[in-house]
């Protein structure tokens, strides 16, 4: 299962960047993207933003990523979490404003 921090690190090093190079490129501190790829730490929505102009082409797959692992974190613990996902599903299939047009 891909976590964010593996895509990005997966996108850099499909790129031959280093880690200091990435992170100057988009002004953060090398300590912070180096422990965003390990998944010790989330990126906020600002960062998320600079990765997906960065990696242009990987944009949706890392905004699915971001989202995947933020729904993770909160239902991980919890017996119902399958259901729970479930019905989340058919509400956004039946709501008009996340059908795609």
């Amino acid at each position: 299962m891909e976590t964010l921090g593996n895509l990005l690190r997966e996108l850099r090093e499909q790129r031959k960047l280093l880690i200091r190079e990435v992170a100057a490129s988009l002004s953060l501190d090398q300590t912070l993207l180096s422990k965003i790829e390990r998944d010790e730490r989330k990126p906020t929505a600002e960062q998320l933003t600079s990765f997906c102009k960065f990696y242009k082409e990987a944009t949706e797959e890392i905004q699915t990523a971001w989202l995947s692992d933020k729904i993770l974190k909160e239902l991980k613990d919890h017996k119902l979490a399958g259901k729970a996902l479930d019905m989340a599903k058919s509400k956004l299939k039946n709501n008009p404003s996340t059908k795609k047009k």
